[in-house]
Parts: structure tokens; sequence; C-alpha cells
């Protein structure tokens, strides 16, 4: 078996994009807090925010105060740019993301065009990924979604970057629920879904892969800045010069 990897000193951010207004409801909160808990036993410091808990404003802006909205938007961005790791997690409505993630994506797209010290957009050097649950929607649709925005603005997407549970077509039981329409599932006491290897093995795969991805980003100061920044793509072998049919 392959040595350990130290992970001390990564930071990760989990975002809960629920529609839920009580956090203890959220069944993508059980989900994230299983990733969560696998990063901070390999020494990831982790912080969780719930998105519903906090005002934030719409609109692809910076900050909604300038426009006499309020807003916690600037300081959970904060956050997000301190962080290696980032995870969006959200339930899934009509076969698609929350309304709720949407309009987080939408408020970090605002800072996109920012650069880092290397004069690359401010999301490089970072890893992405997503945890979703529902009932008979698509997992993969979704997670496609987020992890297509998260790399189209900077982020590194690793490998399995994506864990989530659904239930049977049709309605029912929820992850990490015990009853059903007042009637005990199973044995009552094993919460639905922590026992579906599928699920475990993917939120697994996803927590080692973002902590290993995030590990060689910080370890090489980000991904080298040759070919990725707006001042100096056209000095490099680029699409514009080198075009074959006009050689």
């Amino acid at each position: 078996m392959a040595q350990t990897p130290d992970f001390t000193g990564l930071k990760a951010l989990f975002i809960n994009c629920s529609i839920k207004k009580d956090k203890s409801q959220s069944h993508t909160q059980r989900l994230m807090d299983k990733v969560a808990h696998i990063m901070t036993s390999q020494g990831v410091a982790v912080e969780q925010i719930y998105a519903l808990d906090h005002a934030i404003a719409f609109g692809m802006i910076k900050d909604g105060a300038d426009e006499g909205q309020k807003d916690d938007w600037p300081s959970i961005q904060k956050k997000i740019m301190a962080a290696d790791i980032l995870v969006i997690g959200t339930p899934i409505w009509l076969g698609v993301k929350s309304s709720v993630a949407t309009q987080v994506i939408e408020r970090m797209y605002a800072y996109s065009g920012d650069r880092n010290d290397k004069g690359q957009y401010r999301y490089y050097g970072k890893a992405g990924g997503c945890i979703i649950t529902g009932n008979e929607d698509g997992i993969k649709h979704c997670a496609m979604d987020i992890l297509y925005a998260l790399q189209h603005i900077g982020y590194m997407v690793p490998p399995q970057a994506d864990c989530g549970w659904i239930g049977e077509a049709g309605p029912g039981p929820s992850y990490g629920d015990t009853e059903w329409d007042g009637q005990p599932i199973g044995d009552g006491k094993t919460p639905m879904g922590y026992n579906n290897d599928f699920t475990n093995r993917n939120a697994t795969f996803m927590a080692w892969n973002l902590m290993h991805t995030a590990s060689m980003l910080k370890a090489n100061g980000g991904i080298p800045a040759v070919g990725n920044t707006t001042e100096d793509w056209e000095h490099v072998t680029n699409a514009k010069s080198d075009n074959p049919e006009y050689q």
C-alpha cells in the first residue's frame, strides 16, 4: 500500500445549496458531512457554509451593497479564495441543480475576470467538486453542469470529482431518512443510503482525489503561467498564429 500523503495545511470549503431553510432537514448536508469528515480525518481544515443562512444578493455583481442590497457574498467570496478545495452541494429538483446553486455559481462568476499574482484568472490553482442528492432524478446531469462551470472559471476538476445518492423512481425516502410517510424504513435505524457501496465509494474517491489534486497544485505553485494569461497568450504557440490551413 502506498504511503498516505500529508494533507495538513490544505483548506476546504463546502457550500450547501439546499433549498430547505432548516439545515438539520437537509439531506444534502448528511452526505456532505461524510465527505468533509474524510478530509478532516486527513488533516484538512474544513469549513462549511449553508447558503440559506446568509443574505446573498442576486446578479452578476461583486457586492450587492453597491446597489443597495443586503449582501453577505463578499465575505463568502473571501473564504472561497482562501480555500484550496471547493465543494458545492445541491439537491436535485426537476432534474437540475437548485436555484441556490445557480445563484452561488453566478456570484462566483462575477469575480472570474480577476487575476492572481501570475496574471491568471483568480480561481486557477484550486480543486473543485460537487455533491448531489435527490430522488429519482439525475446525479450526473447536475454534476456535469456544476463541474463544467467550475473548470470554466479556472478550477482543476480531478477524476471522480462528484458523488451522490438518489432513491427509487417516484416519491420516497431521501438520503439519511429512517422513515417515510410515517413508517420505518428497513430496520428503522440505518439511514437511507448510508450503506450504499456505490455512493460510499464515490464519496471516498472524490474526497481523496480532491485532496491529492489540491496538494499537487499547492506544492507546485498552481498551474504554470504559460499560455494561459491574457497578456502573453499570443507570445507562445497559439491558435491564432499556428494554423496549419494557412501555412
